[in-house]
């Protein structure tokens, strides 16, 4: 069952995922989607901030790897695509030949920057158009996620005009980044046409909302595609001082697995 098929039904809770391991972690867990952060991708995998330091390289390498040892659709971030209408294509081809059931794209200029990070520009509306005709045309079932970062550059209805110009374009899903509150959340699940996702970043612009609340509202998918990398490195942080302050884990073992624990995770049956 594609992507498309599911959400139709209903609303899919998507957790960010960014190697193997939390893929396995994740999947275990029940998850039935897994939304592969490019901005986690940049953190982990590189120790920069999500400000174009990754390369189409780096995450069809991550999907390749993440798909390898799970059996849950993948939706994959791809940024702006990469370049132009032709980069988009290639994006498009290489990401669905890896395992990506759903790739996303957004209207900023290139170099892009997180999209709760302040200085963001975007592309003209008609020239990601194009990039959202160029994507469908290239696909072959993957779904086509159409993100603009359009609120905190131009306003919301800007932002909305722009979604509802992408979904008109052939878009399977708007998305529409960063609403600084839940009135435009509201006014986003209200007048964007179609399936819609919409992304939660803790400490980011926009509130935390439950999953059950957006679901009700119109929302067919929800991410959360940066908490396990914080969580990760808050705990990291901690065990690392508790190592360095007195030389030893065992402070610090109720919150770890032992060596069997994570075999057992390691051990999941091959898909």
């Amino acid at each position: 069952m594609s992507l498309i098929d599911i959400i139709k039904n209903e609303t899919i809770l998507a957790p960010g995922v960014y190697d193997p391991l939390s893929a396995l972690i994740a999947q275990k867990a029940g998850f039935k989607a897994l939304y592969l952060s490019g901005a986690s991708i940049s953190y982990t995998y590189l120790g920069m901030q999500d400000l174009s330091f990754t390369n189409l390289t780096d995450v069809e390498s991550a999907l390749r790897r993440i798909k390898n040892r799970v059996d849950v659709p993948i939706i994959c971030d791809a940024d702006t695509g990469y370049g132009n209408e032709d980069n988009v294509a290639y994006t498009v081809r290489v990401l669905e030949r890896s395992g990506a059931s759903a790739i996303q794209l957004e209207d900023q200029n290139s170099p892009k920057r997180c999209g709760h990070l302040a200085g963001k520009e975007i592309i003209p509306a008609q020239e990601m158009v194009l990039k959202i005709k160029t994507a469908v045309a290239a696909r072959r079932d993957a779904a086509i996620i159409a993100r603009t970062d359009a609120i905190t550059v131009s306003g919301i209805e800007e932002a909305i005009f722009r979604a509802n110009m992408y979904m008109d374009a052939g878009a399977d899903i708007a998305f529409v980044e960063s609403p600084r509150n839940k009135e435009e959340v509201n006014r986003i699940a209200r007048e964007v046409q179609g399936l819609k996702l919409i992304n939660m970043v803790e400490g980011g612009k926009t509130p935390i909302m439950d999953f059950k609340d957006l679901r009700s509202i119109g929302f067919n998918i929800v991410i959360f595609p940066g908490s396990a990398v914080r969580t990760v490195t808050y705990a990291m942080e901690n065990l690392f001082r508790t190592l360095y302050d007195t030389g030893s884990t065992t402070a610090y073992r109720d919150r770890m697995l032992d060596f069997n624990q994570l075999q057992d995770i390691l051990r999941l049956q091959m898909k």
